[in-house]
C-alpha cells in the first residue's frame, strides 16, 4: 500500500507513543462536556442537513432533507394501473424485508400458525444485519442484570428512548440469545462451553456476545436456514412500492414491483410488517455508509404515508470509525470491537484524545473536531481528513495472534489492500452507520395503523437519540420476534375488507395543497451511483 510522505509522518508518531498510549488512561467526559461537543460537531445538530415535514402527522417536525424529498416525493403506484382486484399473493402476515427482523419475524409467526411470507426487494440476507460485526448485547452472566442493561441503554440514547420498548428489550434480551444458540448460532465460547464476552462503548458491563467479527452474519445464516428449513416462501427481487389499507383503515397488503420484470403484483394480508432497515443508502449530509445497497428508508416513506407516525426521525448515528483509505473500502465499518479489544483511536500527532469506548456519538463528534478545530487530522488521497485507530495495540495488550483470532474478517479486508493491522494502525472517519429513528410502535410492535406492525431498524424509540453497539442486533431479534408473535395472533381474529388505495391519493392532494409538486418517485428502492457526464 501506498501512503503519502504527509501520512508515513504521522505513523512514525504513532509508533514512537504507543507504549505510552497503551498506559494512557483517557478521562471520561462529563455530562456537560459532552452536550458542548455533540452540539459543535455532531452532524445532527448541523442546520443544513434539516428541513421540515410540511404534510401528515408529523408535519412542522424537523427532517433529513434526503428523507425529506422521499416524503414529499410522488408515489410509484401513481403512475401504475394497479388492479387491486387481481390478488397475486393472499397472506396471513406480510413480511416486508429479509434482513434479521423480518426474519424472525416471519419464523415467529410461522411457530403460531400463521400462513407467512417474505417479499424483500434484494435476497433474503441482503440486509445490514450482515453487515454488523462486533456481537450482541444480552445480560445473562453473573454480575449484569436486565436492570443495568437498562440503564446503559436510556444513558446512551441521552434518556429520550421509549422506557416501555427499552424495559422489551432487555428484559427478553437473555431469552433472545438462548433463542439463537439454540437455533444454531457460533457463539464464541470458552474450553467450558461458557460465552465469551467484552464490553462495548457506553456499557457498564462486558455483555457482548459475539462471533468472531461477523456476528450479524452468522446471525443472519442461522435466520435464513430457519426460514428455509421451514419451507417460509421467499419472494426474492421484489420490493414493496405502497402499503394497502382495507375500507376500514387497517393495513391489508402492499403493492409489490418485481425488480428484474418491473411486474406490478398485489399482496393482501390480514396483517403486514414492516422490517425494511435503514437509511444509509440515503447518504444523509454526503457521509459515506457502511450499510448495505437497499438500506433507502423505504420503510419510514411507506408507513408514513400510510398515516403511522415517525419518531425521531431527525437523528442518525455516525459510526466513529468507518474506513478513511484505502479508497476501495471507503466508508466500510471497523467494528467497535476493535476499541473494545484496546486499541485506542489517536491523532496525527500521536495522541489519544478521546476514551476509545465513549459512545459513538460523542467519539464521532470528538473525531470529527480534531480533524476540523483542532487541526489534529491526517490527510488522505481522496482529500478528507482521518485519525489513527492503533489496532498493533491490540497484540500487544493481549498476545500476539489475538487480533487474528478475535478480528479474522477484518484482518482479511485489510490484507486485500496491502495493511496489516497487526502491524499497522488504520485510518478512520466517520461512516452514516444507522437509523436512530424510525416509526413509532407500542410495545406489541404495532403503529397507530391497525395491523401494522414494525420491527427493527425501521423503528424509532428504541435507542433514544443514539444507539449503543450491540444493541441493534438484540432489537432485530427481540422486537421481529415480537412482532412475528403478535400478527401471528392477530391475524386469528382479523377480516379484511375492500382493498384500497385511496390513502396515497389524499396524501399526494395534501402535498399538492402545501405547494409540493415533486417528480421523485419514492420510495427510493436503490441509490443511483451512475456517473453524470455533460
Amino acid at each position: 500500500m501506498i501512503y503519502t510522505p504527509e501520512m508515513l509522518e504521522s505513523m512514525k508518531k504513532v509508533e514512537a507513543a504507543r507504549e505510552k498510549n497503551i498506559a494512557l488512561e483517557p478521562r471520561r467526559m462529563t455530562a456537560e462536556e459532552k452536550d458542548k461537543l455533540l452540539a459543535e460537531y455532531h452532524p445532527d445538530y448541523k442546520d443544513e442537513g434539516f428541513t421540515t415535514i410540511k404534510v401528515g402527522p408529523n408535519k412542522g417536525e424537523k427532517v433529513p432533507v434526503e428523507l425529506e424529498e422521499m416524503l414529499e416525493g410522488r408515489s410509484r403506484v401513481l403512475d401504475l394501473n394497479v388492479n387491486l382486484d387481481k390478488i397475486d399473493y393472499d397472506v396471513d402476515v406480510l413480511v416486508i424485508g429479509g434482513g434479521g427482523a423480518g426474519s424472525s419475524a416471519a419464523i415467529e409467526a410461522h411457530e403460531a400458525g400463521a400462513n407467512v411470507m417474505i417479499v424483500t426487494k434484494l435476497r433474503i440476507g441482503d440486509a445490514n444485519t450482515m453487515m454488523a460485526e462486533g456481537g450482541i448485547q444480552a445480560a445473562d452472566k453473573p454480575g449484569d442484570s436486565p436492570a443495568q442493561h437498562y440503564l446503559d441503554v436510556m444513558g446512551g440514547g441521552h434518556y429520550c428512548n421509549r422506557p416501555e420498548l427499552v424495559r422489551k428489550l432487555v428484559m427478553d434480551g437473555p431469552g433472545a440469545i438462548k433463542w439463537l444458540n439454540e437455533l444454531g448460532v457460533e457463539f464464541d465460547k470458552d474450553k467450558d462451553g461458557n460465552m465469551i464476552t467484552t464490553h462495548g462503548g457506553g456499557t457498564s458491563r462486558k455483555r457482548m456476545h459475539a462471533a468472531a467479527d461477523y456476528s450479524g452474519a452468522e446471525i443472519m445464516r442461522t435466520l435464513r436456514d430457519e426460514v428455509l428449513n421451514r419451507g417460509i416462501p421467499v419472494v426474492d427481487f421484489t420490493a414493496a412500492i405502497e402499503l394497502i389499507l382495507d375500507d376500514q383503515g387497517k393495513a391489508a397488503g402492499a403493492v409489490l414491483l418485481n425488480m428484474e420484470t418491473n411486474e406490478v403484483l398485489v399482496a393482501r394480508a390480514k396483517c403486514v410488517v414492516i422490517a425494511t432497515g435503514g437509511a444509509g443508502r440515503m447518504h444523509y449530509q454526503g457521509f459515506p455508509t457502511s450499510n448495505h445497497y437497499g438500506a433507502t428508508a423505504d420503510g419510514l416513506v411507506l408507513g408514513y404515508r400510510a398515516g403511522a407516525k415517525l419518531l425521531y426521525q431527525d437523528t442518525l448515528q455516525y459510526h466513529p470509525t468507518g474506513v478513511a483509505f484505502p479508497q476501495q473500502i471507503f466508508g466500510a465499518l471497523v467494528t467497535e470491537k476493535v476499541r473494545s479489544l484496546g486499541a485506542k483511536l489517536v491523532n496525527s500527532e500521536g495522541e489519544v484524545y478521546v476514551h476509545p469506548l465513549e459512545t459513538r456519538d460523542v467519539n464521532a463528534a470528538a473525531l470529527i473536531r480534531e480533524c476540523s478545530t483542532n487541526g489534529k487530522g491526517v490527510s488522505t488521497p481522496n482529500g478528507g481528513k482521518a485519525v489513527w485507530l492503533d489496532t498493533p495495540m491490540i497484540d500487544m495488550i493481549h498476545g500476539k495472534g489475538t487480533l487474528e483470532k478475535r478480528l479474522p474478517a477484518m484482518l482479511r479486508m485489510y490484507l486485500k489492500f496491502g495493511i496489516d493491522m497487526r502491524e499497522t494502525p488504520i485510518l478512520v472517519y466517520p461512516t452514516l452507520h444507522y437509523q436512530n429513528g424510525g416509526l413509532e410502535i407500542a410495545v406489541n410492535g404495532m403503529t397507530s395503523v391497525e395491523n401494522l406492525f414494525v420491527a427493527g431498524e425501521a423503528v424509532g424509540g428504541v435507542h433514544g437519540r443514539n444507539r449503543l453497539m450491540g444493541n441493534s442486533l438484540l432489537d432485530i431479534i427481540v422486537f421481529g420476534r415480537n412482532a412475528g408473535q403478535q400478527a401471528g395472533a392477530k391475524c386469528k381474529e382479523t377480516t379484511v375488507g375492500k382493498l384500497s388505495l385511496e390513502h396515497v391519493k389524499k396524501y399526494a392532494q395534501a402535498l399538492k395543497d402545501a405547494g409540493v409538486e415533486s417528480t421523485a418517485p419514492s420510495p427510493k428502492l436503490l441509490p443511483d451511483y451512475t456517473r453524470k457526464f455533460n
